[in-house]
């Protein structure tokens, strides 16, 4: 998912882009968020799109910086909240070699560590520690690994959605899906989409100079994953990962 991915999709993201805010029914992520802000607080929203987040921000924190790598996303996001002044919006390419750090007392991270590349990513959790504190508090979510092999099981085994009408790919395709399953990457909607496993999540953020406090799963309804799920099909429910860390 590249920066020319974002920008085309920027104006139709409210219904292409899957909105973790509204189907967090647990209200997990908010209740972590809530937890370390304060009006005298900053907090930075990387990967912040077109601003679902920022209803929840701005009206808790003193200062919100807002960061994407679309200008269309931010343009969007900017024009959605002008009643909030306490937002800054600047774009950043979390993946590039070199970019200027600002400080900030906390981060929050939704959904925005999709890249397939290693080098990439790589980067991102490298910047993202850098925006945080010594201290500050990090609420990361990502989609999980586990939930999407465990939903790829039950569509294969129950042909959910007619799962034994697909193609298996072949050739080029088949070689190429076979390499990005090895580091975690699998397709959304044909994009090529990195996935983590908890332990995966854990290790890299102790790497990157967090201390993790805790890691649960937001749960979300099979609807989100499958068009027609079966009645009987409740728990587990397919699910992120959400990390509560603190920058050491």
């Amino acid at each position: 998912m590249e920066k020319g991915y974002w920008e085309k999709i920027a104006p139709s993201y409210e219904t292409e882009i899957f909105d973790v805010l509204k189907n967090d029914t647990s209200g997990k992520i908010v209740k972590s968020i809530l937890s370390f802000a304060g009006p005298k607080k900053s907090v930075i929203d990387i990967g912040c799109a077109v601003g679902k987040w920022m209803p929840v921000l701005a009206p808790v924190f003193g200062k919100v910086q807002a960061i994407d790598i679309s200008n269309n996303n931010l343009k969007i996001a900017a024009k959605k909240y002008p009643h909030y002044t306490n937002i800054t919006y600047e774009r950043v390419d979390m993946s590039a070699a070199s970019i200027k750090i600002k400080k900030y007392d906390s981060a929050i991270c939704i959904n925005a560590i999709l890249t397939s590349s290693l080098k990439k990513r790589n980067l991102f959790f490298k910047h993202m520690a850098s925006y945080i504190k010594k201290g500050g508090d990090l609420v990361l979510v990502v989609p999980s690994l586990e939930s999407k092999l465990f939903s790829h099981i039950i569509a294969n085994k129950y042909n959910v959605d007619d799962a034994k009408k697909d193609k298996a790919p072949t050739g080029k395709r088949a070689i190429s899906q076979i390499r990005f399953i090895k580091d975690g990457v699998t397709d959304i909607d044909d994009v090529p989409t990195k996935h983590f496993l908890k332990e995966e999540l854990e290790l890299l953020l102790t790497l990157a100079g967090f201390t993790v406090e805790k890691i649960e799963k937001i749960n979300y309804k099979w609807s989100t994953e499958f068009h027609k799920p079966p009645s009987w099909l409740k728990n587990p429910q397919p699910w992120d990962w959400m990390v509560k860390a603190k920058k050491k």
